[in-house]
Formats: C-alpha cells, structure tokens, sequence
C-alpha cells in the first residue's frame, strides 16, 4: 500500500536500523523507542489487522522476537501486537471492545539519540 509506513520501510524508501531480514519478515529498531532495544518484527505481507495476514506469513514473528530478546539481552520485556485504534494501534498493523475494557497502554517515547541507537544496532545485529 502506498501510503504504508511500514510497506515503505519494507520498500527500502524509508531507512532503518534493520536487525533481520528474510522474504516473510522485517524486524529493526523503534527510532522512537520506549526502552533501550525497543524493536519492531513485522511481516512484510501488508495487513491493517492480524486477521488480515494469512498465517504462513506469520510464521517467524515469534521466532524473530525470541533471537532479538536473546541478542539484547533482554530479561523483562513485553511483545506487543495492537489491533484498531481502541487497541492503541497508531499505524495499522488483546480484543478492545471499547474505551473503558481492554488492555490501557501508555506509550512514552524518549528522545531519540540517533548515534547511540546506531551503536545499539550494531550491536544487536552482529548477536542475530
């Protein structure tokens, strides 16, 4: 989809720091990170929801999540996936029936120190 943010990472016409890459899946750093390490794993399959992508697409999502918690270190940690806008999906990719139930999450981002979230990825992306 053209105006996909993440069909434009996958494209190649936005950067990222990319940590793994296979036909079905693209996992790289937040730019706007909650934490140190702060990581997306997408499929690279374009879908709104994740009842949108068919399952064989989904296939590595875990695994992935699994390699990128082991090369950070990572010992508390969360794997997050959020489906419509009452879910706290800011870009279209836990049942969320309206305000008031469902999962309420915050989302603090942190300023963003571009040469210590490269030094991050290098360090992240020689452990995968």
């Amino acid at each position: 989809m053209a105006s996909c943010i993440f069909c434009k990472i996958i494209k190649g016409d936005i950067p990222c720091f990319k940590l793994f890459e296979s036909e079905k899946t693209l996992a790289f750093l937040d730019i706007g990170p909650l934490s140190k390490g702060h990581a997306l794993v997408i499929p690279k399959f374009h879908g709104a929801k994740l009842t949108d992508i068919p399952d064989d697409h989904l296939s590595e999502i875990l695994p992935v999540a699994k390699k990128l918690v082991t090369a950070t270190g990572a010992v508390n940690y969360n794997i997050l996936q959020n489906n419509g806008r009452l879910a706290h999906q800011e870009v279209d990719h836990i049942p969320k029936p309206n305000e008031e139930q469902g999962l309420v999450v915050g989302w603090p981002t942190q300023k963003t120190d571009m040469d210590a979230l490269k030094a991050l990825y290098e360090e992240v992306k020689s452990k995968m």
